[in-house]
């Protein structure tokens, strides 16, 4: 009996204070199917609200400095738009971490796959590590 209710304390006091995270392997697979993996330099960046007032969309302007690989043949020099939204949750809430927003004069390395907007168009490809080494 002492031992459910110690089980059952932990489970109900504790459970909000744990998030739900991908494992890295997750991450590590994401990051090895990503058809762009580049090193950027983030020009600008620009941040509107949704219509949902917990959600924004991200647009970021890039350079792309170095090349690891490229389905959509980027060369260092090259221009891009890397487009995506970041969700407010609840606290409490359980679930996979969200991509960051990058602050403008940045390098980082970028996991990123083409959208369907158009050309120079591309999204995270990696989830909360697309601009993170693994």
């Amino acid at each position: 009996m002492k031992r459910l209710l110690t089980c059952l304390f932990l489970t109900v006091f504790t459970a909000p204070l744990l998030r739900a995270e991908l494992p890295p392997s997750a991450y590590e697979k994401m990051q090895s199917a990503a058809p762009e993996v580049l090193r950027i330099q983030v020009l600008r960046v620009t941040e509107q609200p949704d219509s949902d007032a917990s959600t924004k969309d991200v647009s970021m302007l890039a350079q792309v400095l170095k090349v690891g690989r490229s389905a959509s043949k980027l060369k260092p020099g090259d221009m891009i738009t890397v487009n995506y939204k970041i969700v407010g949750h609840p606290a409490g809430w359980v679930g996979p971490g969200e991509v960051p927003i990058l602050e403008e004069n940045k390098e980082s390395v970028a996991y990123l796959k083409a959208a369907d907007g158009g050309e120079q168009e591309y999204s995270p490809a990696a989830g909360a590590m697309s601009f993170d080494r693994f």
